[in-house]
């Protein structure tokens, strides 16, 4: 893409937004940064314009030819006078000599003159103001130029158009990235100075001056041979250092009071959110009857414990008192003591007496087989209770 274009949009270029593109500024200038999309030749620049947009002039060519033919002229006559050594490189006023630079300086700022008459002539007066950006920052800058020029403070203004110069793709020492803010008239000077006091007031931009795009169709820049002053308008012509200084200085006084307020209340919120979770304690849960809780601490055991006496300490005084009793049944097995066998021997010979008082008297031998018989009867028992 040669410098001849570079003031004109190419169709259907991909890194060009306008209000008819399909997506938002938002996406674009997310997905299309400059300091993320490399120069491969094809995409030099990013472009962000309005709905109104100056329509390209016909005698826009006409206008280039004439001004490029002007100022081969200038280099020319620039290039005769370095050369003269007629010429005193110092002026020497009692000869009435003049020097080389009041020469040049004579021829160069008849050009300047010229070229605007022809761009007049022509219609093609065009132009834009010039700001660098460095590549830590221009993204910043860039989304910030764009989205005043489509909805803020430049929207009010005469610009219509901006852009930005990609990223090179090797490394570039000292690399800034040049932006443009177009103006449909760059020697208005009413409408370039309202321009410049949005760009200064409410972007706090280092201003480097006002460019006509027919300087940059013939290949007018800083480093032409011809000497030529590239822009049309220094910052100093159009307002004081002094004023210059107080818009930008109101601009970075109101940045860092916005910053300090939203500082403030990041502090302030995050202090207040600390005390609404430090003063909010979290239920404790409740403890089953019988059951142990395995996440209880010791203080809250500790404070359990306070609250309700413990089983063991409701225990404790009946453990003094003797234990009841255990009433005993009387046994039917063959495991009774020897106790409970005395008891029924007793009650057997009672009832044995009673018989014999009340029936004939027996035989001696029948009294000595019952004693036996007793005595049989009786060991076996009191045996089996020592087991």
């Amino acid at each position: 893409m040669s410098k001849k274009d570079d003031d004109i949009v190419p169709a259907d270029y991909q890194y060009e937004w306008s209000p008819k593109s399909e997506g938002t500024l938002q996406d674009f200038l997310g997905k299309c940064k400059p300091s993320m999309v490399q120069n491969d030749g094809t995409k030099p620049w990013l472009w962000v314009g309005k709905a109104e947009r100056p329509e390209k002039l016909e005698g826009a060519d006409a206008a280039v030819k004439e001004a490029a033919e002007c100022l081969a002229a200038v280099t020319e006559r620039v290039e005769e006078i370095q050369n003269d050594d007629s010429i005193p490189v110092r002026a020497n006023k009692k000869k009435g000599l003049r020097s080389k630079k009041e020469l040049r300086e004579e021829v160069q700022t008849e050009a300047t003159q010229k070229l605007k008459d022809i761009a007049v002539k022509h219609g093609y007066v065009s132009g834009k103001w010039l700001i660098f950006a460095p590549p830590d920052k221009v993204d910043m800058i860039w989304s910030s130029l764009a989205n005043s020029l489509v909805s803020g403070p430049l929207s009010s203004t005469s610009a219509f158009l901006a852009k930005v110069a990609t990223s090179p793709q090797d490394d570039t020492p000292n690399y800034s990235h040049l932006i443009c803010v177009y103006m449909p008239d760059a020697y208005d000077q009413s409408s370039v100075l309202e321009v410049m006091k949005v760009l200064l007031r409410n972007h706090g931009m280092n201003l480097m001056g006002v460019k006509t795009n027919l300087y940059t169709s013939i290949g007018l820049d800083s480093k032409h041979p011809s000497g030529v002053s590239s822009t049309v308008w220094k910052n100093t012509a159009l307002m004081k250092d002094s004023e210059i200084k107080a818009l930008r200085e109101e601009y970075f006084s109101e940045l860092n009071a916005t910053k300090s307020a939203a500082a403030e209340a990041a502090a302030a919120k995050k202090a207040e959110g600390g005390a609404a979770t430090k003063g909010k304690s979290k239920p404790k849960p409740k403890k089953k009857a019988g059951a142990e809780d395995p996440f209880a601490s010791d203080d809250d055991e500790s404070k359990e414990e306070e609250k309700k006496p413990s089983s063991k300490a409701a225990a404790k005084p009946a453990s003094k008192g003797k234990k009841p009793a255990l009433k005993k049944k009387v046994p039917a097995d063959d495991f009774a003591s020897d106790e409970d066998d005395e008891d029924g021997e007793a009650a057997r010979k009672a009832e044995v007496k009673a018989k014999k008082a009340a029936s004939a008297p027996t035989t001696r031998k029948r009294k000595e087989s019952e004693s036996d018989a007793e005595s049989v009867e009786a060991a076996p028992k009191k045996k089996r209770g020592r087991a």
